[in-house]
């Protein structure tokens, strides 16, 4: 089955010409990429048989897994829009966007998605490959203290029945605590076929950063290359199936 990876969140890095934007120390911008980097997870989803859109740019950048209208956009009201002007602590993060750099991140933010759109097609499966903290970050909207080790996300006209069935077996077989739609929810379809074109699938699968780094530091731990292995199994899985077995 064609599968895209969707990979927003990997990246660290900030451009030097974009430093002046932020108003917290280098010290402060260090622990907040340690915070909100989805660490690693190039690695634990991509194989050499994937197709994969992989965001070059922090998401302190521009979150491209954000909606571009505030309006839409649930995070907006706590700062952290498709550009963040706080911190996950609620505290300020960065300037005001002048008209300038507001086209050129906007810029930024579109052609990553033209991108994703470029590869998916009728019948595509999108996986959106994140990783989220064991405990709860205060921006976080769900505030719940209990974190599964996988976190699956749904949309109800992008995700068929029997796609959340098999990821969810998978990973329940693997002897993982898995919950849907907790503490997040929702995965990526790109725009000009978001809710208009079922045979258009996607499932998101965040990975509890706990089982794979040290999340004080993003150091990888000595169960990573095992959850590596996982993640990559369940690829593996959805790349060989049929183009009519969902």
């Amino acid at each position: 089955m064609n599968t895209v990876l969707h990979i927003p969140h990997s990246s660290r890095y900030i451009p030097a010409t974009l430093r002046w934007r932020y108003v917290v120390s280098s010290e402060e911008l260090a622990t907040e990429l340690v915070r909100m980097t989805d660490w690693y997870t190039d690695e634990l989803f991509m194989n050499p048989q994937s197709v994969a859109v992989v965001f070059p740019f922090s998401r302190l950048v521009v979150d491209v897994e954000r909606f571009f209208d505030d309006r839409k956009e649930p995070m907006a009201r706590k700062g952290m829009g498709w550009s963040y002007l706080r911190t996950s602590q609620g505290t300020p993060l960065t300037k005001a966007l002048d008209p300038e750099t507001q086209r050129y991140l906007a810029t930024v933010y579109w052609d990553h998605h033209k991108r994703l759109t470029e590869l998916v097609s009728s019948g595509t499966v999108v996986l959106d490959c994140h990783s989220f903290p064991s405990k709860p970050l205060p921006c976080d909207l769900d505030q719940t203290s209990a974190r599964p080790d996988i976190c699956i996300g749904t949309d109800p006209v992008h995700t068929p029945q029997g796609l959340r069935e098999i990821t969810v077996d998978f990973f329940q077989k693997k002897g993982l605590v898995v919950d849907v739609d907790k503490p997040y929810s929702g995965t990526l379809v790109p725009f000009s076929v978001y809710r208009k074109d079922p045979t258009v699938k996607s499932i998101m699968v965040e990975v509890n950063r706990s089982l794979y780094v040290e999340e004080a530091t993003g150091k990888k731990s000595e169960n990573f290359s095992k959850i590596r292995k996982i993640v990559g199994e369940f690829v593996e899985i959805l790349q060989a199936l049929g183009p009519n077995s969902l």
